[in-house]
């Protein structure tokens, strides 16, 4: 089968058909379902189209509970704690993004911790969400082992996303979104799925060599964006998006990619600050100083202008699926309509 071109609505019905069919109760295959359509529209293949096998078989085994429905707990004036219950990690974000944009502009700044997850897809979707509220945004998130401590060769953290967004009045927010891998596991795992090689410095084998096999880079383990920097900065982010919520580390936590073992329970931290009490309602003037100076030298971009403008291209024109991807969906229960 070749490439297959589908609308986005399309490609929502059919990810939402397939979750059904794999246990998943329909408001959590809707919510999944719009993750998955809106990082593939940007461009985020790697978190996309490609994960529905996994999610679909994840959840009829059980690693994940596709009718789990979160739990939001107020455990301080300014604190959120949600437990995901085993489920899938988005809506647990979504009841998060609507609990922090009630309570930040009550309390200035607001967090909320969620534990139980599972792979929380594109970090900067969240941030983009409280963005648009007119919050600035961080999100923190740790994932199965994928990345050894600088100076070791045994996996200990995941490869910790995290992604900053803040408001710019009637234009998109600006978002900065990245993995603190040198590339995003999930790009690593759409070249396996289409038999494609990987650039060399992206990840190491299990013996710590050099590979360009995704399939021997996701037995081995990646490389840090920044060498020793990068490593710190990882540990940072399993310790905020972890150990605050009390999730599993990396180390503990089982894959997102198959369906065996238990549920790999990570955490995800979500920060929103309203800007206006602490810049005494000068924030919109003063980031559009910064990034007018940016943006008036030739030859650079904002951060997330390339998704947006890869968005509006998805909505109109919609998104093509690897010919092997499309078959391996058509062929799955609940794939063919």
């Amino acid at each position: 089968m070749g490439d297959l071109n589908l609308k986005l609505d399309d490609l929502q019905a059919l990810t939402q058909r397939i979750l059904a069919a794999h246990d998943t109760s329909a408001g959590n295959a809707e919510q999944v379902a719009t993750a998955l359509v809106l990082a593939e529209a940007d461009g985020q293949k790697g978190h996309g189209a490609s994960r529905i096998p996994s999610y679909a078989i994840q959840a009829r085994s059980g690693k994940v509970d596709g009718h789990a429905t979160p739990v939001l707990e107020h455990v301080a004036d300014a604190a959120l704690r949600i437990d995901a219950r085993s489920g899938f990690a988005y809506p647990a974000l979504n009841v998060a993004v609507d609990g922090l944009a009630a309570l930040a502009p009550r309390t200035g700044i607001a967090a909320a911790a969620i534990a139980n997850s599972h792979h929380s897809g594109v970090a900067g979707h969240q941030v983009e969400a409280l963005a648009r509220k007119g919050l600035v945004a961080l999100s923190f998130g740790n994932g199965p082992v994928a990345i050894a401590p600088w100076g070791g060769n045994q996996g200990v953290f995941g490869t910790n996303p995290l992604a900053f967004a803040a408001p710019r009045g009637n234009s998109d927010p600006l978002v900065i979104d990245m993995s603190l891998s040198k590339v995003a596991r999930g790009k690593i795992n759409a070249a396996a799925q289409v038999g494609e090689s990987i650039p060399e410095g992206w990840a190491v084998d299990a013996d710590g060599n050099p590979t360009t096999d995704p399939k021997a880079a996701l037995a081995g383990t990646m490389l840090p964006m920044g060498d020793a920097k990068g490593a710190q900065l990882v540990l940072m982010v399993e310790i905020l998006a972890a150990a605050l919520s009390a999730s599993q580390f990396g180390y503990e936590a089982s894959s997102f990619f198959t369906s065996e073992g238990d549920p790999p329970h990570v955490g995800q931290l979500l920060l929103a600050i309203d800007p206006r009490p602490l810049s005494a309602r000068g924030f919109g003037p003063r980031l559009g100083d910064l990034l007018a100076e940016i943006t008036n030298q030739p030859g650079t971009r904002l951060p997330g202008e390339r998704r947006y403008e890869l968005r509006a291209i998805a909505a109109k024109d919609g998104v093509t699926l690897p010919g092997a991807l499309a078959q391996q969906l058509r062929d799955m229960p609940g794939g063919s309509g």
